[in-house]
């Protein structure tokens, strides 16, 4: 009918085309496995289904199969942090290529994580992600059913499956770069004493610094440190001032992240200090920002995308494993200079 809307292709249009009964092409485009059906006949079917432009009833395909082939991905503040927004990416690469949808919510680092969770579940998600933009202990409310679950950058009470960034091999290799570049004088700034003995306020950074400082007592270095009960531009800015008035011997300075960095960069800019000509500067997690300083910011990278990837990959496979630790890859870039052996800026 001219101007009418055209017929969606059915399951009987395809089985017409192939040649094939419709139970044998609904085996087929359901990846049934438990058939005796050829390849030849299977190979037919899907190019039947792409000539005709046939794609199934999702709605069908649930009351028969009891999957609805949607994950529910839960965050605090991931989806409002472009810091994170890899995340999000990893997501959904990573359930487009299962052939799976995403429904998210965002709690907002608000405490409404079991509503959120009853969410989802009521809609019937085959499993469900919870995604955190700084690792850390949360407790899991209980839910209805028996819905997988699995936390990308966390962890739980009741050891539920999750994906971790390796803190202590990024510190290592942060330590490691250093040394590697002669550098033996060297500051840290912002070591956080109370959030390393809180997992609830962090899982994961206790490791970073062990890992800094196992590999530089094993080079023989004892570093410089300014403690601090969080991270800021303007606290990096403060406690580098701070060193760099009671250490001026200091070559290297580690900041505990980037935003720890960025303070840094000030303060010696301030004081007529290039970064890496007079002191060398690295950090941790990359963000999007490190890049665009001048000179661009060497640091070891949180993998958001990766752990959102395997976190996805673990829900719809094996969630035996447990646990998941992914790399942090060292990004370098210009702030770290190469010296040969100790050196002072007065000498």
């Amino acid at each position: 009918m001219a101007g009418g809307t055209a017929r969606r292709p059915t399951l009987a249009d395809v089985a017409r085309r192939a040649g094939m009964s419709k139970s044998a092409v609904s085996m087929i485009l359901n990846d049934r496995r438990d058939t005796r059906l050829s390849a030849e006949a299977a190979e037919r079917v899907r190019a039947a289904a792409d000539e005709l432009g046939y794609r199934p009833n999702p709605a069908a395909q649930s009351l028969r199969s009891g999957k609805t082939r949607t994950i529910g991905f839960v965050s605090d503040q991931v989806t409002i942090t472009r810091y994170a927004s890899g995340m999000i990416r990893g997501v959904l690469d990573a359930a487009k290529a299962h052939g799976h949808t995403v429904l998210i919510t965002e709690t907002g680092g608000g405490d409404d994580l079991a509503d959120a969770l009853q969410e989802l579940t009521d809609r019937r998600v085959d499993g469900l992600l919870i995604g955190l933009m700084s690792a850390r202990l949360i407790e899991i409310p209980e839910q209805q059913g028996s819905t997988p679950l699995v936390v990308v950058n966390g962890v739980t009470p009741g050891g539920h499956p999750h994906v971790l960034p390796d803190e202590r091999a990024a510190g290592m290799a942060v330590a490691e770069h250093l040394i590697e570049r002669g550098h033996r004088r060297i500051g840290v700034v912002g070591e956080l004493p109370d959030v390393i003995g809180d997992p609830r306020r962090s899982a994961t950074i206790g490791d970073r610094f062990a890992g800094l400082f196992e590999a530089l007592a094993r080079a023989g270095v004892r570093p410089v440190l300014t403690e601090t009960s969080e991270w800021s531009p303007e606290i990096g800015y403060e406690c580098a001032h701070r060193l760099l008035d009671e250490h001026p011997e200091l070559t290297a300075l580690v900041a505990g992240n980037d935003n720890m960095a960025f303070g840094v960069y000030q303060a010696m800019a301030e004081r007529g200090l290039r970064v890496a000509d007079d002191v060398s500067v690295i950090s941790f997690d990359d963000e999007e920002l490190a890049a665009y300083l001048r000179p661009g910011l060497t640091t070891a990278r949180l993998p958001y995308e990766e752990m959102a990837r395997r976190g996805v990959e673990m829900l719809l496979g094996d969630r035996e494993a447990g646990r998941l630790l992914l790399p942090m890859p060292l990004v370098v870039r210009d702030s770290v200079r190469r010296i040969e052996g100790p050196r002072s800026r007065h000498g």
